[in-house]
């Protein structure tokens, strides 16, 4: 059985934790939650960072681990820009062709029809990577509406995944 890499997740320390869509996956042992600014993160030589601007994440990335920003679309630019220089992580966007169900309400979304709820990315993130997605999603009180909304019904992401979710949208 292959074994990945635990996913990293550094959280902004003013993230209303009532409104994140990661709540719930604290306790889970394949991740590590860190604070900004407070917490040194780790190495993250190994790591893929989620982003908009970046070559699409595929399954041969599937050995790296995933580092993921967590806050508002302001705070997370910020913390983008204040990682440890040099940043030894690669970069990697998920397909345009996925929308949130996360009713948003910033206007400070860089692209708003990409803009995907941090458990949004992280589920299609494991899909693509070949990781198991039970209970990512267990907490997330727009699941129902975001797997309609991308023909991700339990059995297609699966199908989907090794596909490379090319469904000719």
């Amino acid at each position: 059985m292959f074994l990945f890499p635990t996913t990293i997740i550094l959280r902004h320390g003013r993230e209303n934790l009532k409104k994140c869509s990661l709540r719930g996956l604290e306790s889970r042992p394949d991740f590590r939650f860190f604070t900004y600014p407070q917490d040194r993160l780790p190495d993250l030589s190994q790591y893929i960072l989620l982003t908009i601007d970046a070559p699409p994440l595929s399954e041969s990335d599937r050995n790296l681990g995933l580092f993921l920003i967590d806050g508002t679309w302001r705070y997370a630019k910020r913390m983008q820009e204040q990682l440890p220089v040099p940043h030894l992580f690669q970069k990697r966007s998920l397909p345009a062709s996925f929308q949130t169900a996360y009713p948003r309400r910033q206007a400070d979304c860089p692209d708003p029809s990409r803009g995907l709820a941090s458990i949004e990315a992280l589920y299609l993130s494991f899909s693509i990577l070949g990781r198991n997605t039970e209970g990512l999603l267990d907490n997330y009180h727009w699941r129902e509406d975001f797997l309609k909304m991308n023909s991700l019904l339990p059995k297609q992401a699966c199908a989907d995944c090794k596909e490379g979710f090319d469904r000719n949208r």
